[in-house]
């Protein structure tokens, strides 16, 4: 379900699950261009809509960005990670290196959100306020469609145990009832063995003490389903930024503050 694509002989992503939408999530290789450039990639008449991400799960439309005073000194821009469109020919970016890009659109109503989903802004259910917030516009849960971009993989993102369950507690029931129904217990360890011991479980063993393996795009696709979003509306991405240098950025493995763009034209 995700292609390759070129544009100058650079490569980018697409997910077949949005073909009518322009869209891509695009590879190191457009490296310095920031959205204003990239836009017209994707569409020579879109407008371009762009945050200034602080891992959060606020989701602002075009017309919030102009009108908040929550703006980073430096850059201008105003602080959220998410942006949801109003009208069409409105293109919206979020960047991102390991965390998490979500590109969501709305069948009825043809509007779209970008999402910068990390472990906190997951932890906080940024994705799900996202969906709400295109409902609101129009349409039905079975119009969402889902598009989980490239991002580090479970397998290779090692956090620690409080901060896996810190973001485990985000889902519902039935996953783990202890873990969401009460604040971290003394045992840590049994609230872990509690959440391994679920089939294809967010959380994955670790060999060292007081670390588990977090599956992050699991978890935001967790958070839809139980949200009624159907699991064949959502696609994840089989790119981890960690393991292909050659396309992603990855904070992880380089320690650099260097991005990757993912967009989407209403």
């Amino acid at each position: 379900m995700w292609q390759w694509q070129t544009w100058q002989e650079l490569p980018y992503l697409t997910c077949d699950l949005l073909a009518d939408w322009q869209h891509g999530f695009f590879t190191r290789q457009f490296a310095p261009r920031d959205p204003q450039e990239m836009t017209p990639i994707l569409s020579a008449t879109a407008s371009t809509h762009r945050l200034k991400q602080v891992h959060g799960n606020v989701v602002f439309t075009p017309s919030e960005i102009a009108l908040t005073t929550s703006r980073e000194v430096e850059t201008g821009y105003a602080m959220a990670d998410g942006v949801l469109t109003e009208q069409q020919e409105q293109a919206v970016w979020v960047a991102s290196a390991d965390c998490n890009p979500i590109l969501i659109a709305n069948r009825q109503t043809g509007n779209v959100a970008a999402v910068h989903a990390g472990w906190r802004g997951t932890s906080l259910n940024i994705a799900t306020v996202a969906v709400k917030r295109l409902l609101a516009q129009g349409g039905s849960l079975s119009d969402i469609i889902v598009a989980i971009g490239p991002a580090i993989d479970g397998e290779v993102y090692q956090v620690t145990s409080q901060t896996g369950l810190e973001v485990c507690r985000s889902l519902a029931k039935p996953l783990g009832t202890r873990i969401v129904q009460k604040p971290f217990s003394g045992d840590v360890d049994a609230d872990i063995i509690d959440l391994l011991a679920i089939p294809n479980s967010p959380l994955l063993p670790d060999a060292q003490a007081g670390r588990v393996r977090l599956d992050v795009r699991r978890v935001n696709q967790i958070q839809l389903e139980q949200l009624g979003v159907d699991p064949t509306q959502i696609s994840i991405s089989p790119h981890c930024t960690f393991q292909s240098p050659e396309y992603f950025f990855s904070y992880r493995r380089e320690k650099l503050k260097k991005i990757q763009w993912s967009g989407i034209v209403s």
